[in-house]
């Protein structure tokens, strides 16, 4: 897909690997909707930024825990576009939960926004494409692959995002292609200090930690990888196999 002049919806594209994202996906030409839920000011931050490079941003909120904002969302950002091309779902939290402190809220908060919104965001966006075709890309977590004993249910829903991925890429094939990547360590949590990104890279193959721009990268590559469709391209620097 050429993207100069089609229309993507980011997903969490304030912040963060969101963000990096949004300003790859603009420096291709695509006219990017930034979505935010209380990130009010990087939105503003990242459309500045698009504009400035000579690109198109349009910020749009909304709390993707509420069952009814992804498809008022995607139908938002096709009357500002007149179109849509592209979903990211990079929108999710991730909670350190050791399993004697999980709550039913809790679980239910992480589910809401890691599983549910992506899923109902894409079904709303593959109506969207149903006459011009489109690409899905869901931002999944190496945690989806692995077992983290301090992230059980983030790791499940995330999971649960990869499962979904290869189910979406079969029921929408062949007009829509529906992919997913799983970050490793390419953004460090902000509570984290110097020893932990040390010792983060040095039990890493590649030994060296991440930057959201892969991540980007990889998303590119997935929106331009015509016969590709229903895998999870991991984005760890080798963790997996570590």
């Amino acid at each position: 897909m050429e993207l100069r002049g089609r229309v993507a919806l980011v997903t969490g594209g304030a912040r963060r690997v969101g963000r990096a994202i949004v300003l790859a996906l603009a420096e291709q030409g695509a006219r990017v909707a930034v979505h935010y839920h209380a990130s009010r000011n990087e939105a503003d931050e990242v459309e500045r930024a698009v504009r400035a490079r000579g690109g198109e941003a349009w910020t749009v909120s909304a709390d993707l825990r509420d069952a009814a904002a992804p498809e008022r969302l995607v139908r938002d950002v096709v009357a500002h576009f007149g179109q849509l091309d592209v979903l990211v779902s990079s929108a999710a939290v991730m909670i350190r939960t050791p399993l004697p402190e999980v709550t039913p809220a809790q679980w239910d908060d992480i589910f809401a926004l890691n599983l549910r919104a992506p899923f109902f965001c894409a079904r709303a966006a593959a109506q969207a494409m149903a006459e011009r075709g489109g690409v899905i890309v869901n931002i999944a977590d190496l945690a989806g692959l692995e077992s983290w004993p301090a992230y059980i249910p983030h790791g499940i829903s995330k999971a649960g995002v990869i499962h979904m991925t290869q189910s979406l890429a079969r029921t929408l094939a062949p007009r829509i292609r529906v992919n997913a990547i799983a970050p490793g360590a390419v953004l460090l949590p902000e509570s984290w200090g110097r020893e932990d990104a040390e010792r983060l890279a040095r039990t890493t193959p590649l030994q060296r930690i991440g930057d959201p721009s892969d991540v980007a990268r990889a998303v590119l590559y997935l929106i331009s990888a015509d016969y590709v469709t229903g895998d999870t391209l991991i984005v760890d620097g080798g963790r997996h196999v570590r």
